[in-house]
């Protein structure tokens, strides 16, 4: 099964590079970064896909970027939905499969239970809604071929490419640097890491998954503030970790007071998905600051 993975040096993609050889038996996966294809470039998407030989397409490519899309609309929704559109007219050309990675900020964060597949969208902000517009023109064009895995909270050994890092970097900086954190406790996600988001995602293509939407998380629904501690007490920084209210740390963009997902569908496929707690050991550990 020959895999192309476009995004390939981000905080996702390059992590379909790192896992053992165990769960990429009979897989040859080839990388395709923004140097070998710029998905901004319409135009080019569908050339070049047609000129290289795959069986499975994963596209983990994005604009990410949460507040900057509030004032970048038209670039979000080239990237999220224009760009995503055009690889499934392509896959579907080719009788390629198409993974599409898509996030949990599809969702409103109304509900106080884990998000199921089948829950209606509602996005409240620009890359929200770029990202459902996506999810809903893949299915559109090639709905018979593609898997959509939604991932949420994502952190990896490569960290978000033009974010700086991310949230555990960040938290490990500012601990250090000042000793003290100020983390917003009124909002809660799904901490995932990259390693498992990748594992599982190929899981799913290698069962043979049925078309279709399937939340790639791992267990566990903290707040960003319990995020945070944890990383400091798992590290052993004698830094305070204070709560304060998503109100006194505003942003651009208005996000989902409650995210967390549901991922016992993709379980049922893959095997048992870990704890967000473990998955940050593990990190923590990959990047030596724990033994």
């Amino acid at each position: 099964m020959r895999i192309l993975v476009l995004g390939a040096g981000g905080q996702l993609g390059s992590e379909f590079f790192r896992l053992p050889s165990s769960e990429t038996a009979g897989m040859e996966i080839v990388p395709a970064g923004r140097q070998q294809l710029d998905v901004s470039n319409l135009q080019a998407i569908e050339p070049f896909l047609a000129g290289i030989r795959f069986d499975v397409l994963i596209n983990c490519t994005c604009y990410n970027r949460v507040d900057d899309a509030e004032s970048h609309v038209s670039e979000a929704f080239t990237l999220n939905a224009q760009a995503p559109r055009r690889m499934a007219s392509a896959c579907k050309q080719q009788g390629a499969r198409l993974v599409h990675v898509s996030t949990d900020y599809v969702f409103d964060g109304c509900q106080s239970r884990p998000y199921l597949e089948t829950d209606a969208p509602s996005p409240l902000n620009v890359y929200g809604a770029s990202k459902l517009l996506g999810e809903n023109w893949v299915r559109h064009e090639y709905a018979e071929g593609s898997l959509i895995p939604r991932v949420a909270s994502l952190f990896g050994v490569a960290g978000a490419s033009g974010k700086g890092g991310n949230f555990i970097e960040t938290i490990l900086r500012a601990a250090r640097e000042t000793g003290e954190v100020r983390v917003v406790q009124d909002i809660t996600m799904s901490p995932t890491s990259a390693t498992d988001a990748a594992r599982v995602i190929l899981a799913l293509v290698r069962a043979g998954a049925a078309p279709g939407i399937y939340h790639v998380v791992n267990s566990g629904e903290p707040t960003w503030f319990q995020f945070a501690r944890e990383i400091v007490q798992q590290v052993g920084l004698p830094a305070s970790v204070l709560p304060i209210t998503a109100r006194e740390f505003p942003g651009k963009a208005i996000r989902p007071r409650y995210s967390a997902l549901n991922h016992q569908k993709a379980q049922r496929l893959s095997g048992p998905i870990p704890s967000w707690q473990d998955a940050l050991l593990r990190y923590l550990r990959a990047k030596g600051y724990v033994q």
